[in-house]
């Protein structure tokens, strides 16, 4: 019997780390919460790349969501699922930047205390969930989608902090319009890149593919 060398047909009957698991739970309950208090905070403060955030908070939460109800399946669905979430992140990117184009045009200023304070933790929770899942940012395609949600979003936040540095400063709100179109267009790379990385795992090697989820599978009922 060959060793197995391929990456894609082994990985369906590698185990899930418990620890990956405990931590996509936190961070749906992280990223749940956050939209709340950012949808709020960008009402009340007009600032568009809160709203953006909190848009993209809740698409992380629905994807961690995703991730926990895949993380059984074999390859085959877990790639499935990646490609649903990379196709979130475009879109994401999309609705952004026509949000941008339509705020900028309205000539509202965002108020910078309420951004700062929001945007500080916001940080800090996103920070805290790209920690936990750093160590399974070399994955699947699926592991891959989830660490791209979170490095985004505590990119995104630093982001953040300097637009609110810039509005306080300049008075106008520009700087907020600069970094939620900065920001739609790392979601727009990244669900591009995780679509990508989709299409070749389901591409290579098909027949290993349905092998090992048979194989997946059959444990699955073993268990």
């Amino acid at each position: 019997m060959p060793a197995c060398n391929c990456h894609i047909a082994c990985t369906p009957t590698t185990p899930i780390p418990p620890r990956y698991r405990k931590a996509l739970w936190a961070a749906l309950v992280i990223n749940a919460v956050m939209f709340a208090v950012e949808i709020v905070g960008g009402l009340q403060s007009g600032s568009v790349s809160l709203l953006a955030d909190a848009v993209d908070f809740a698409g992380d939460a629905a994807n961690y969501g995703i991730s926990l109800a895949v993380l059984a399946m074999g390859l085959t669905w877990r790639a499935r699922a990646a490609l649903l979430k990379g196709m979130t992140m475009a879109g994401f990117g999309v609705f952004v930047f026509a949000r941008t184009i339509w705020v900028a045009f309205s000539g509202v200023t965002p108020e910078p205390l309420t951004m700062g304070a929001i945007g500080l933790l916001a940080l800090l929770a996103n920070g805290l969930v790209a920690l936990m899942l750093y160590a399974f940012r070399d994955g699947d395609a699926n592991m891959r989608s989830v660490w791209l949600c979170s490095r985004n979003d505590a990119i995104g936040n630093v982001a953040v902090m300097l637009a609110t540095a810039g509005v306080f400063g300049t008075g106008l709100g520009w700087p907020d319009f600069v970094v939620a179109a900065m920001m739609a267009g790392l979601a727009l790379s990244s669900g591009i890149s995780v679509v990508r990385q989709v299409r070749q795992e389901l591409s290579q090697r098909p027949a290993e593919l349905i092998h090992a989820d048979q194989i997946h599978s059959t444990e699955q009922i073993q268990r």
